[in-house]
């Protein structure tokens, strides 16, 4: 038995070293050449939800570990948000295990959300994420986003009628924390190649039903895109437009970075103060970008409230008889020339 075992772990191991399809050869270059300078030998962890887009990432990440000599912490998380949740991380694990790379399954034990599911879902994910993280000092998460994903964010938010921030979308490094950087090395990757690579190396992958569901905007989108394309819609002038609105909000973060520490004080990771100053100092776009990041930080959640309650807040907190009011898990109160952002007691195990 054990000779079985290690004669398919040594299969399993040269289906990760030994990729002879050209193809896949050539994605996993171009995936290693945009990671290397990022990670160099330290350790890092990558976000595996058992889709199509992740389980490519699982393979290649674990072939660069194995070529660079990296420590890898494959990890899935089990939500709980669907009852079909649990033994979906088992079988992503089983799949997994079978290719020889060893997983974690981070299971969400706080309550449930009953509203905005797929935001409150994002949340979560990056919660356990995070966490994980920090508890072993890793500083580098690679995800699975890639060009598709970047396109349909981009017209989200441009329904929604998000700002700049928002219509720049992802960008290929982001900082989740202080402690943790967010890379994503697929921005320019397609969904179908990735697919291609997946039903290559593992032969099945899990399907997500929510991927369907018209109810979720994100699905609608989907679709008028393919409407969209067979009226000539040009994806790489979309995508050249995500990336000079993603320089510009660049810029722009760098001076939210000074504004912040000129005005704002962490009392603590769930509290901060910020000088009513900033409002005489900086102009509109600079300060909702503090504030964005200050609710994000105070309530311990990536993604911080839509542009347009944020917004909303801002010009509620520039008026005379403003006193207190609750956004994005924090409660925000005006008061002898501060403002302060203080995360909601409820909020503590509720993401």
């Amino acid at each position: 038995m054990k000779r079985k075992n290690l004669a398919a772990k040594k299969i399993a191991r040269n289906k990760l070293t030994k990729t002879k399809d050209k193809k896949i050869l050539i994605f996993y270059k171009k995936f290693e050449k945009k990671i290397y300078k990022s990670l160099n030998k330290e350790k890092f962890a990558i976000a595996v939800s058992g889709g199509s887009d992740s389980m490519c990432l699982a393979f290649f990440a674990a072939k660069y570990a194995l070529s660079h000599n990296n420590k890898i912490h494959t990890l899935i998380i089990d939500h709980k948000l669907r009852k079909e949740s649990s033994l979906e991380a088992i079988k992503v694990k089983k799949i997994l295990t079978k290719n020889n790379i060893k997983s974690n399954i981070l299971t969400w034990r706080g309550i449930s959300p009953k509203s905005n599911i797929q935001l409150n879902a994002r949340n979560i994910r990056y919660s356990l994420l995070s966490e994980y993280c920090h508890k072993k000092s890793i500083k580098n998460l690679i995800v699975a986003h890639h060009v598709d994903d970047q396109i349909e964010n981009f017209f989200i938010r441009l329904i929604r009628g998000s700002g700049l921030s928002g219509l720049a979308s992802m960008s290929e490094i982001s900082n989740y924390n202080d402690n943790l950087k967010i890379i994503r090395p697929f921005l320019d990757f397609k969904k179908a190649d990735l697919k291609y690579v997946t039903k290559s190396v593992f032969k099945s992958f899990i399907s997500d039903p929510s991927n369907k569901n018209k109810k979720f905007l994100r699905v609608r989108i989907r679709n008028y895109r393919k409407d969209l394309e067979k009226e000539g819609l040009d994806t790489k002038k979309i995508i050249k437009t995500v990336n000079n609105l993603l320089s510009a909000n660049k810029a722009l973060n760098f001076y939210k970075q000074k504004a912040l520490h000129k005005h704002a004080y962490f009392l603590s990771k769930s509290k901060c103060l910020v000088n009513s100053n900033i409002f005489l100092d900086e102009p509109q776009e600079i300060i909702f970008k503090c504030f964005s990041n200050i609710l994000s930080l105070v309530s311990n959640t990536y993604y911080p409230p839509r542009s347009k309650k944020i917004v909303n807040l801002i010009e509620r907190i520039e008026k005379n008889n403003y006193h207190k009011s609750t956004l994005g898990g924090c409660i925000i109160e005006k008061k002898d020339g501060f403002i302060l952002f203080d995360r909601e007691k409820n909020k503590q195990n509720l993401i």
